[in-house]
């Protein structure tokens, strides 16, 4: 006979965690289910988390969550091959109650937040991985844990990750295709901690996260970030996966041509690479997402594809623990409602709506489409970098109103004032 829980979670990561701590709360028993050897040890992201849905689930998460860093220094850079050039914002108020947002290191931001989970009620399996979901009579039942081993659950939460092969056997979404993913890679890199705050000039606790493009990434269509922790640097890059097939490079390649960029070797001078990850990034957000919900299951998280990149911002930590409450109150209602049918469980979307998640996959939905222009991270990064040059550089010769040089170094870039000025309206319509 096969164990029984009212709900099983897969994943234990940001998603997966804040639906088993919803649901455990809400007197769901509950297994969090969890393939890597501990939460977080098989996770990999950029390495900032915008706080807000953690004043919903944890009120007082400050207390000890592990935070590295409160991010006070926001900056985009553009780069060639051997120049830079950055705008920066700073405030205290970037810091402050739900407008917060912090620098972390998975293993342990994962492990904090599965252990509130099994706090609230829920068990944590770990080394355990889901072959499949258990079906019957076109709803699923559970989960199987092992060819002949079974799970039974009136609810099954898919969270994970951006490659689920469960939403596809749930038939909740088609394979994934090459132009619905990105390859991201980042490398931990160790600072001593006096250096690390005066090269970015920063505080004891204040962080600084970086955006960067055009040589960043090669060229190619993707961009480089940057966020300092306590006592290391998170470097990386997000890529096409189309490109980097189509061109035949290696991320890895790209990867260090970045890190060895003048611009980045000034902030890491010294510092030690102490780890390397890598895993795809779901990139067409809103225009990727499977169906959420059928009957005896739900999905949240980077299976559904909720991340959010306009260009400046690199949401999916928030969407996923946003997601995961959401799940867990759709559950609770379709349970109030008479069971866990897709009509019930429609009630996911509702709670999606109320935190704003599908409102800002909605508003951003024509962002990843228009992030495939390849202008936008060659020729205009490079045109950006000449005109500072030209503007900024005395050396004797006759010098132009700045009018005429932007003119000039427009007609240089071989963009024609037509294209140039689409690019731009299409730009501000979508991000």
């Amino acid at each position: 006979m096969a164990e029984r829980f009212d709900a099983v979670v897969v994943g234990a990561g940001p998603a997966g965690s804040a639906a088993a701590l919803t649901l455990a709360r809400k007197g769901f028993s509950t297994l969090l289910v969890e393939r890597g050897r501990a939460p977080g040890a098989k996770n990999m992201f950029g390495g900032r988390i915008y706080a807000w849905p953690l004043f919903e689930i944890l009120p007082d998460w400050t207390k000890d969550c592990p935070v590295e860093r409160l991010v006070t220094k926001e900056s985009m850079a553009f780069l060639t091959e051997d120049a830079s050039l950055g705008i920066a914002f700073e405030s205290p108020k970037l810091s402050e109650g739900k407008a917060a947002s912090f620098t972390a290191l998975r293993p342990k931001f994962d492990a904090w937040l599965a252990k509130k989970a099994e706090e609230a009620g829920a068990m944590l399996v770990m080394g355990i991985r889901v072959d499949d979901l258990w079906r019957e009579d076109g709803r699923v039942k559970g989960v199987f844990v092992a060819p002949d081993d079974r799970v039974a659950a009136d609810v099954v939460v898919i969270a994970e990750g951006a490659t689920s092969g469960l939403v596809r056997q749930a038939g909740l979404k088609a394979d994934l295709e090459p132009r619905e993913v990105s390859v991201g890679v980042k490398e931990t890199i160790e600072l001593p901690e006096k250096d690390l705050q005066d090269r970015f000039g920063l505080g004891d606790r204040e962080g600084a996260a970086i955006v960067y493009a055009g040589y960043a990434s090669l060229g190619l269509r993707g961009g480089g970030f940057l966020y300092t922790n306590k006592s290391s640097v998170s470097l990386g890059l997000v890529v096409s996966s189309e490109d980097l097939a189509r061109k035949k490079v290696e991320i890895q390649d790209v990867q260090t041509k970045f890190r060895m960029h003048p611009a980045i070797q000034k902030l890491l001078k010294g510092g030690k690479v102490v780890e390397y990850s890598a895993h795809l990034v779901p990139e067409l957000g809103r225009n990727m997402m499977p169906r959420l919900y059928a009957d005896g299951v739900l999905v949240a998280g980077d299976s559904a594809g909720f991340l959010i990149n306009n260009g400046y911002t690199f949401r999916g930590v928030d969407l996923a623990i946003a997601s995961g409450i959401a799940a867990g109150e759709a559950a609770d209602a379709a349970r109030k409602a008479g069971g866990m049918t897709a009509a019930n469980l429609a009630a996911y979307e509702r709670s999606l709506r109320a935190r704003n998640v599908l409102q800002d996959l909605e508003a951003f939905s024509r962002t990843p489409l228009y992030l495939k222009n390849e202008r936008l991270f060659d020729v205009y990064p490079r045109l950006v970098i000449d005109l500072a040059e030209r503007i900024y550089r005395v050396d004797g010769t006759a010098r132009g109103r700045l009018v005429d040089t932007v003119l000039r170094e427009v007609n240089a870039s071989g963009v024609s004032k037509v294209t140039l000025l689409m690019d731009l309206l299409r730009g501000a319509r979508s991000m």
